[in-house]
Formats: structure tokens, sequence, C-alpha cells
């Protein structure tokens, strides 16, 4: 099996882990809830006219400022949303796992050994980058 087969077969392996799943499941959710769609779309048409105001010559200092409460009044709603919360829990999971595996390859490339050596956070997968073993 050459490299690319068993990178395709990590993928796979990946599409079963309980972080994974836990994530396209959360993501499903928060897709399907309406009104959080809802307030995302509006969040971002806001930041799009706030952009569009702050590119303006004579910007209207007024309409800025209410601009900006109004997106993060939208922001904290999002973010307290129970489905964005579990989503975003999920996916803070799901990114760690990927990290981990990417440390993992990194080491490996860098001649270090995987199975002695372990990743850990805010490593960037080199031994000889952190200053030996974690």
């Amino acid at each position: 099996m050459d490299i690319i087969e068993m990178t395709r077969e990590l993928g796979k392996a990946l599409q079963t882990d309980d972080r994974y799943i836990a994530y396209m499941l959360a993501k499903q959710v928060n897709d399907g809830d309406e009104e959080l769609q809802e307030q995302i779309d509006s969040f971002e048409k806001m930041r799009y006219d706030l952009s569009m105001e702050l590119t303006k010559e004579n910007k209207d200092t007024d309409k800025v400022k209410e601009l900006d409460e109004n997106i993060k009044a939208t922001y904290n709603k999002i973010m307290s949303n129970k489905n964005m919360i579990v989503f975003t829990a999920a996916q803070k999971s799901l990114e760690a796992l990927v990290n981990n595996m990417q440390q993992i390859i990194t080491m490996s490339a860098n001649g270090e050994d995987p199975a002695t050596c372990e990743p850990s956070t805010g490593c960037t997968g080199s031994c000889a980058t952190c200053g030996g073993c974690h």
C-alpha cells in the first residue's frame, strides 16, 4: 500500500471516530436551525454593510457605531445558541484530533519516532522544534 492510499484509509478511519461523528451530527443540527441560520445571515449582512460604510470617504459615524453594536449583539446571540455551543465544542474536539494527527505526521517526516514522542498542546509536531520529547 503506498502512502497516498494509506492516507485515504486514514481519512476513512477518521470518519468513524466519535469526535468526527459528533461534529457531523452537531453541524447537521446547526444547519437545520432556521433561527440560527437567519441570525448568521443577518450577522454576515451587517458585517458587509459595515465594511462598505467604512470604505466610503464620508463615513456615517452614527451608522458605523450602530452597525458595530448590532454586529456584537447578533454575534453574542449566535454564540449563546445551544446548538452553536454544542457545534463549537464538537468542532474544537475534531480540530484537536486533526492537529494531533498532523503533529504525528510532522514528527515522522522529521525522522522522529511518533511511538515514543507524544505531541502536546502548542507543539508544532517536531521534537527538534520543541526541544525534545514531551
